[in-house]
């Protein structure tokens, strides 16, 4: 708490004005000296407040349009100035330039400039040099000099001054230094990112300012954090906060459903479908997704994609689940399903996915490209004798969309749009389908006519063999194995078919 600093000379620069002139005010009871450019200068003197114009500091007007305003010695000395240096002092003295002890700057709005797709004229016009410039002199000049980098801070600062008279501590000038760069380290990644789109260079860089602290990660004894904008992608309509694992599970059902056009229902646990089915109403479709496994749908995350009105909601609410994502609800709906305060309800809005996924792994990050391909009918090539029927290859797409977004290795047994059992995360093929089998027989499904998905190719004919007698008629894989001829075989000696789409869909 040592080395208090009475602020005398502040220079206040901003793009946004937001709640800044009660604290020029308060600045202005306590005797500060202001320097300040356009805009700003402008907005202090309607306070009537004097004010000292930068050009009248240094001697140069603001050139270029305005892109240079402040990047001068006078300005730059007198926020780089060390205080307790000798020779600073003299050459501050012979020059006449001002201590300036209180640095108040934000940024142009360059990621919003981006965000609304507007010309790449204007959106380098948005990146600040002036403003990043005086953000770091001033942050590592904190010893001296404190800095306000956003307007959040304001209040900070205000209640700072009122409770110290004016001055500041040197740990209140390393925190505001603290929160300055990580504003500047944020605007110059985002930059880079944006320049980083066309022939990239191989680094990653990602910064995220909002943040969730969450309950607590995976287990209670692990702390958890979300980095993101959870309010831009859902209006939270009831229930309790979400959990790390209830965010694993909404990212895996978000990116489920976006596979699906027609009313779809599903229903997950453990980021996989446990229950899924399309269907004329969405009614139906919930319907049909709770009887795939009505015990696995307990405490469930479920998505669907059309609004939830109130009969859907009465069938619903019979059922005890964590998160339900809806694009919209109706009013009635969501008066019934709010009946529990614990339930989490969000209404999705509409904002676009990243196209990359990266996730920390032994001391580094891996990153890639999100799996945005699903194989439509045309691509699904017949190499049995028995060929699909349409009705058929509509429900190798459904399960395919199904093992796309299923834990490997994984096998989908569906018809009629609806999911019938899988087989998932299993450490062998013939594990999952077997799985896939016990399941469906366990709810009195019949396998009999159904359609067979597994993300990757089979190694051996056994797969197939085993599928064919539990009743399945029609089989999709991806293909690729050496002994993809052997399958082949099988399921002709077997009279089902089989298609391969030559896409795989691991998900680890």
């Amino acid at each position: 708490m040592s080395h208090s600093v009475k602020i005398k000379n502040a220079l206040i620069s901003v793009y946004y004005k937001d709640n800044l002139a009660p604290l020029i005010q308060q600045l202005n009871e306590q005797g500060v000296v202001f320097y300040s450019t356009g805009g700003t200068e402008k907005f202090i003197r309607e306070l009537g407040i004097d004010v000292i114009a930068v050009e009248d500091l240094t001697g140069y007007p603001s050139i270029l349009g305005g892109r240079v305003k402040t990047l001068h010695p006078k300005v730059f000395g007198g926020i780089l100035n060390r205080r307790v240096n000798k020779e600073d002092q003299v050459q501050i003295a012979e020059y006449e330039i001002p201590e300036i002890d209180l640095v108040i700057v934000d940024l142009y709005p360059f990621e919003e400039t981006v965000n609304s797709g507007a010309s790449q004229e204007d959106i380098i016009e948005k990146i600040d040099i002036g403003g990043i410039s005086l953000i770091r002199a001033a942050a590592k000049n904190f010893n001296d000099v404190v800095i306000i980098a956003s307007k959040d801070d304001y209040k900070t600062l205000s209640d700072i001054l009122s409770e110290n008279n004016g001055y500041t501590h040197l740990s209140h000038r390393k925190s505001f230094a603290r929160q300055a760069f990580n504003i500047s380290s944020h605007y110059d990644t985002a930059i880079f990112n944006y320049f980083n789109q066309e022939d990239p260079l191989t680094v990653f860089k990602y910064s995220e300012q909002k943040v969730s602290t969450l309950r607590y990660g995976e287990n209670p004894h692990q702390n958890g954090v979300f980095y993101g904008n959870l309010d831009a992608m859902f209006e939270k309509l009831n229930g309790k906060e979400l959990s790390y694992n209830n965010l694993v599970d909404v990212d895996a059902a978000v990116a489920l459903i976006d596979e699906f056009e027609t009313p779809t229902f599903a229903i997950l646990k453990h980021t996989n479908a446990c229950g899924i089915a399309s269907s004329d109403s969405i009614l139906n479709a919930w319907k049909t997704a709770l009887a795939c496994d009505p015990v696995s749908a307990f405490g469930g995350v479920l998505i669907c994609n059309r609004e939830i009105d109130e009969e859907t909601a009465k069938e619903i609410s019979n059922l005890f689940f964590e998160v339900l994502i809806a694009p919209s609800f109706s009013e009635g709906a969501k008066q019934l399903l709010s009946g529990k305060k614990n339930r989490i309800l969000l209404k999705r809005n509409n904002v676009k996915l990243p196209a990359k996924q990266f996730k920390t792994l032994l001391n580094g990050v891996i990153e890639q490209d999100k799996d945005l391909l699903m194989e439509t009918a045309d691509k699904m090539i017949a190499v049995t004798n028995c060929k699909p029927t349409q009705e058929q290859l509509n429900d190798l797409v459904f399960a395919n969309k199904i093992v796309k977004h299923t834990k490997s290795n994984t096998i989908v047994l569906a018809k009629d749009g609806r999911l019938i059992s899988s087989g998932v995360g299993q450490t062998s093929r013939v594990d999952a389908l077997q799985q896939a089998i016990v399941k469906a027989k366990a709810f009195n499904f019949s396998i009999e006519g159904s359609v067979m998905a597994s993300d990757a190719f089979f190694p051996f004919p056994d797969c197939v063999e085993i599928a064919a007698e539990a009743g399945v008629a029609m089989i999709l894989q991806p293909g690729g194995s050496i002994k993809d001829q052997e399958s082949i075989d099988m399921a002709n000696d077997k009279g089902i078919g089989m298609v391969t789409t030559g896409i795989r869909h691991f998900k680890h």
